[in-house]
């Protein structure tokens, strides 16, 4: 026995079950004790951003730890933009990246990297194993680490001499430690405020998709208050039977409005809203200056247990039909394609309890509308802002959720970030279905571009944001990864071609001209 038996048995009797994997040669025996236990799923991703990814959307949709498998601080790196899309979630993912034997390590062998300062950038909690005989205890105490407040990135770095020297023995992790609560007094205090006309209760976290969002919305319609959620939430409950949540918008001008006159805002499982980027002329922050701002809870806390305090000092009201999104699905949309059409379609056609990834970028703001009107289902956004995040995402949440209907907006754009996840959709067998927007170009930096005043512009601009010349064939692209797809320009191809994919199981893709 080694120690990367011990580490596979404590993942293992720690209840960890799925490790995304992209591995290299210095994890050659952490690899070998992964063979020897096939209780634990492996799944290979061909790019480590994939990893990442998938280990996000596994977290979101099933409330567990998935492990992942780095090679070195090379590996890492590619892993980075989704584990950073992932902290922005408060997702639990477990990595354990492979080193060179410490004995090595004196030498500048060609991929000796600093594997500890990579991790610490984006991780909130990072050790190297230095022991093979204490292993075990490294990942279970990684396991409750990537646990610990709500959800958190976990790094344990393996030198190779410690996986393949002798050890025995397993470790179980431990329990979380408690969540932090609120005193009393704030909590007191922040009612006090909610009961002020327009006051707002700013939410995220659990209470977007679980029945803890029912009592957020008893308190603060006892307390006359607004109740509003971040636009860039991690997982929320859309379309019929939803608790109706104000959603923030993009742009920081949008959000401004929508908090003009709030005599308070009070956070509970948020932070305070900013801006995506600065821009000149607005402020960084669209809370009104006279707002007075009151940071209850913060994500690492005991959102529930705060909610319940709230409720106590507010009271609760009786919810009616009037508080949840009611069934509207759309009549099926016909002639050329929109995006708000495609929206419309999919909501006609999705069934109940489906999830959708939305990377769709510019795209996303034209598919609310006719989201808002579909069957109840769960919503993954990319808190991030990293592009590349929809298809590794799928891929996870699929994972999580066999038996549940996926379906992920991406961008032509963003897509080529992680078109790789295609092909462990095909290996998998995963029920995804991809929407392709080919609009041929990143859309959101036109925008951007425009945002800060930008009107006129010439050919490097054109060559630096236009996607095409050569135009990109993602029906192509996906056969080659061994997804079925199709190429549509008209609404009927498109209605016909999601019609298809709903009634089948297996990942297939649907590229939309437009």
């Amino acid at each position: 026995m080694n120690g990367a038996e011990t580490l596979v048995q404590t993942l293992l009797a720690s209840g960890v079950r799925v490790c995304f994997a992209n591995p290299g040669t210095s994890e050659m025996h952490f690899v070998a004790a992964l063979d020897r236990h096939p209780d634990m799923r492996c799944i290979l991703c061909l790019f480590e951003g994939g990893v990442s990814g998938a280990a996000d959307g596994y977290f979101r949709m099933k409330q567990e730890v998935a492990a992942t498998l780095l090679h070195l601080a090379p590996g890492f790196g590619n892993a980075f933009a989704n584990l950073h899309n992932a902290r922005k979630a408060q997702s639990g993912v477990l990595n354990i990246m492979g080193d060179h034997a410490d004995y090595h390590l004196r030498f500048e062998a060609p991929l000796k990297g600093d594997t500890v300062g990579i991790s610490q950038t984006v991780s909130h909690w990072t050790r190297v194993s230095s022991e093979p005989g204490r292993v075990a205890v490294d990942a279970a105490d990684a396991v409750q680490a990537a646990r610990s407040k709500n959800g958190q990135i976990a790094t344990l770095i393996l030198p190779a001499n410690m996986a393949w020297d002798p050890a025995e023995g397993h470790a179980v992790a431990p329990s979380p430690p408690p969540l932090h609560r609120p005193s009393q007094n704030e909590v007191a205090a922040a009612a006090r405020a909610l009961r002020q006309p327009g006051a707002v209760l700013l939410v995220d976290g659990p209470v977007l998709w679980s029945d803890i969002g029912l009592l957020a919305k008893r308190l603060t319609k006892a307390a006359g208050a607004r109740l509003m959620q971040s636009f860039f939430a991690s997982r929320f409950r859309r379309g019929a039977g939803a608790v109706k949540i104000e959603r923030m918008a993009y742009r920081i001008e949008d959000n401004i409005t929508l908090l003009k006159g709030a005599p308070a805002l009070v956070l509970c499982g948020t932070t305070r809203p900013a801006g995506f980027f600065a821009y000149p002329g607005l402020p960084s922050t669209p809370d009104d200056p006279d707002t007075r701002l009151i940071d209850l809870a913060s994500r690492e806390m005991d959102i529930e247990w705060t909610l319940r305090a709230l409720a106590a000092e507010l009271g609760e009201a009786e919810l009616t039909p009037d508080d949840f999104v009611p069934l509207d699905l759309p009549a099926l949309p016909e002639g050329r394609v929109t995006v708000a059409k495609i929206g419309e379609a999919v909501a006609t056609l999705m069934p109940e309890n489906a999830i959708v990834v939305d990377e769709g970028i510019t795209a996303s703001y034209h598919l609310a509308p006719g989201l808002k009107r579909a069957r109840g289902h769960d919503a993954l956004t990319i808190t991030g802002g990293s592009i590349g995040f929809g298809l590794p995402a799928a891929v996870g949440a699929a994972v999580a959720c066999p038996d549940r209907k996926m379906v992920v907006f991406e961008g032509d754009g963003s897509g080529m970030y992680t078109l790789q996840s295609l092909w462990t959709m095909a290996r998998e067998g995963l029920d995804v279905t991809v929407i392709i927007f080919a609009n041929r170009g990143y859309q959101i930096l036109r925008d951007e571009l425009a945002a800060v005043g930008v009107k006129e512009i010439g050919r490097n601009v054109t060559r630096m944001f236009d996607v095409e010349g050569p135009e990109l064939d993602w029906v192509a692209l996906a056969k080659g990864h061994g997804v079925d797809g199709v190429r549509v320009t008209d609404m009927a191809g498109f209605n016909a071609a999601f019609a298809q994919a709903m009634g089948q199981r297996g990942p297939r893709l649907i590229e939309v001209v437009c």
